[in-house]
């Protein structure tokens, strides 16, 4: 509190001198909490039978991090998931709204939280709704979906889709299996093929795509290449899992040629668009649990997680977590909870256990008074936006999962 309470007074004092009048910059109103109304209240959840149905579904499972601190924010944030799946196998990304419609990214990131907290049966449904979305071979998939599984085209396709669903079958996959439905084969096999007509085996950058900002551009974007590279990486370890070695290293064989062209595109200082755009949270997508182990030259590992602490220092926010992007930073001074618990999740997947637990203290003690994740924490530390984030909440389950060392 010492620093931000002096800060005004260091503003004031250099307006002085350039001749302004003295005083605090205005600030804009803190952004409010958002949630479906009635969400988790009580009485109701416990008198319509939902509290003893989550608990039974909590129970056919595990809790990763149960018996740590972090374990009443892991219960709800699992609750936070269920809640949102549908029955045909969507997941909402929030409490309706403009947050009620399925993401190809946050249905797979929900797909491996599901799966790694033992509920295999619900990972598939997921993970079956996605193979059976419309799609087009020569993008992918559309950014979003509606509740019913019916496409909608109010915004450009995005093309870091499929990297998502791949590195999400194959972490399904290693899991046990038992969460990958048969029509996975063939939503791996469209989207390597997609992903490699993309980037010309490899040898090229995919055409611009709005990334996880939501936003268009005319330059290919980190947040797009590197979860494609990501998920092709992935599928050749897949490929290989499910006894298919010829497709295995031909998948290997893209990937490792899209490794060279983002290491040459991309860095040496990995921003948004490579050269230019600022750091953002991309550049965590380039380390574990996201890459492997060979994935990428040791050297450029170092570079990347250069950038990841530049990017948490430039982007960092009066609250303590992180903008999307140091361009992103705003007047106003939110926290946005899934860059922050993406970092949690790259620090666990590398080691960095320490660094982990702290961000995850700090998600925890920004939660709802109902026990949800937001997807933002504002200047003051109250939580706002939408509450709960499904991505957030799936982020946190495979931390605290990385942190007991599943695979």
């Amino acid at each position: 509190m010492r620093r931000r309470l002096v800060l005004p007074a260091v503003l004031a004092a250099a307006a002085l001198v350039g001749g302004a009048a003295a005083g605090p910059k205005a600030m804009p109103p803190e952004e409010r909490l958002i949630s479906a109304p009635g969400y988790r209240a009580a009485p109701a959840y416990a008198e319509n039978g939902q509290e003893n149905a989550d608990a039974r579904w909590l129970d056919a499972g595990t809790v990763p991090g149960a018996g740590t601190p972090w374990e009443d924010m892991a219960h709800w944030a699992l609750v936070d998931i269920r809640s949102h799946l549908e029955a045909n196998g969507t997941v909402s990304a929030g409490p309706g709204g403009p947050w009620g419609y399925f993401w190809p990214r946050d249905g797979s990131f929900a797909a491996v939280a599901l799966s790694r907290s033992g509920h295999a049966s619900d990972a598939a449904a997921v993970l079956d709704r996605l193979a059976r979305l419309e799609f087009d071979p020569a993008v992918g998939f559309q950014a979003r979906y509606a509740l019913d599984g019916s496409a909608l085209t109010d915004r450009p396709r995005q093309s870091d889709g499929c990297g998502w669903v791949l590195w999400a079958i194959a972490q399904v996959r290693r899991d046990a299996g038992g969460g990958v439905p048969p029509s996975s084969d063939e939503l791996r096999d469209r989207c390597v093929r997609t992903l490699t007509r993309l980037v010309d085996g490899g040898d090229r950058l995919p055409p611009p795509s709005p990334d996880y900002w939501e936003v268009r551009v005319t330059r290919t974007s980190l947040g797009t290449v590197a979860p494609m590279l990501a998920g092709l990486a992935a599928a050749g370890r897949d490929y290989a899992a499910t006894g298919d070695v010829a497709a295995s290293a031909r998948t290997r064989t893209t990937a490792a040629r899209l490794a060279g062209t983002v290491v040459r595109e991309m860095g040496p200082g990995y921003q948004r668009f490579g050269d230019a755009g600022g750091l953002d949270a991309s550049v965590a997508m380039l380390l574990p649990p996201f890459t492997a182990e060979g994935d990428l030259p040791a050297p450029v590992v170092k570079a990347v997680r250069a950038a990841v602490v530049r990017y948490q220092r430039e982007a960092a926010q009066p609250a303590g977590g992180v903008a999307p992007g140091v361009l992103w930073v705003k007047k106003g001074g939110a926290s946005w909870t899934p860059q922050t618990a993406l970092l949690a999740l790259t620090d666990a997947a590398s080691g960095r256990d320490r660094a982990a637990g702290a961000r995850l203290d700090w998600l925890s003690a920004h939660r709802t008074a109902y026990g949800s994740i937001p997807e933002k924490v504002t200047r003051s530390g109250a939580p706002a936006g939408p509450a709960p984030l499904v991505w957030t909440a799936s982020l946190v389950v495979l931390t605290l999962a990385e942190l007991e060392g599943s695979p």
